[in-house]
């Protein structure tokens, strides 16, 4: 849905409820709003935002005048005790992110705690999620999902995240910078093994995609494009395994050992097979040291 700034006429409801609206916001297209977000926005003494220019372009578009403070991970220690008083004394203020559901990978999980603690009514608005859209649009199992939010950048502390992770039975779901997709996929890969994925870009806007194919394809194409915008990963569960016998095991990992190195071949091989990366990994210097000249 498109409109122009001035279309709507201004929100004139009730004052909101005392206490902490927790406002979901769109992700992207500015029709993923739902009107009870657009009534308490207008009937809040202010607005909590993490970018206030970004977040003015919305309640321009709807026709809000309600006032904007910044409230983000630089200033959150800082400006925390303020809103907390200003809370303490009966006023209605709203929590709002640069986009989606407030709380999902950004600065706003003390202000509740802390509201909340000091018996403060916090009230959930439920809204747009770029978690759950890229969920229900991946095509991979949704009756159990774990967010994990943004990996480690760097390559040795993913790589042991993913690990961990490798032997839980959901749908994992990450956020990703575009200037690290290729090498989070690359890692996926590596750990978890072909599993089915998908990578979803920009949802609710212009250029939205979502691209499903096996995690080492999704890697071997991202490798070689270049990608911009949000980015949402999710990955299937493990498969189902049988027990796998000592015999398939040295049989599959002398191959891998002929194409990767020592540790990628362990990890590779305990993601396929669902084993203990450590054991494999042990078994797999065996049989290094059994090839050496």
């Amino acid at each position: 849905m498109s409109r122009t700034p001035g279309e709507f006429p201004a929100w004139t409801g009730r004052r909101a409820d005392p206490g902490l609206h927790v406002v979901a916001t769109p992700i992207g297209n500015l029709g993923d709003v739902t009107i009870r977000a657009l009534e308490t926005l207008a009937g809040v003494d202010l607005i909590l935002a993490e970018d206030t220019r970004h977040s003015r372009h919305l309640l321009d578009h709807y026709g809000i005048s309600t006032r904007l403070a910044a409230y983000h991970e630089h200033n959150a220690e800082r400006v925390r005790p303020e809103i907390l008083s200003r809370l303490a004394a009966g006023e209605a203020l709203a929590l709002i992110s640069d986009a989606g559901t407030p709380l999902v990978s950004d600065p706003g999980y003390k202000l509740v705690v802390e509201a909340a603690k000091a018996g403060v009514a916090v009230h959930p608005l439920p809204g747009a999620s770029a978690l759950l859209a890229a969920l229900v649009s991946a095509g991979l199992p949704t009756d159990r999902f774990l967010f994990e939010g943004f990996l480690p950048p760097k390559t040795e502390a993913r790589r042991a995240r993913l690990n961990a992770l490798a032997g839980i039975e959901a749908t994992l779901v990450f956020y990703e910078a575009p200037q690290r997709l290729a090498a989070s996929l690359a890692d996926l890969a590596a750990e978890l093994g072909p599993r089915p994925a998908a990578v979803a870009r920009e949802l609710t806007k212009l250029h939205e995609t979502v691209h499903r194919a096996p995690l080492d394809e999704l890697a071997a194409y991202y490798a070689a494009a270049e990608t911009k915008g949000e980015i949402v990963i999710v990955v299937g569960p493990p498969p189902e395994r049988g027990p796998v016998d000592d015999e398939t095991v040295r049989r599959e990992l002398t191959a891998l050992l002929a194409e990767h190195t020592t540790k990628d071949a362990a990890a590779i091989l305990a993601a396929r097979h669902g084993l203990p990366r450590r054991d494999v990994y042990a078994r797999a210097l065996e049989l290094s040291r059994g090839r050496a000249p």
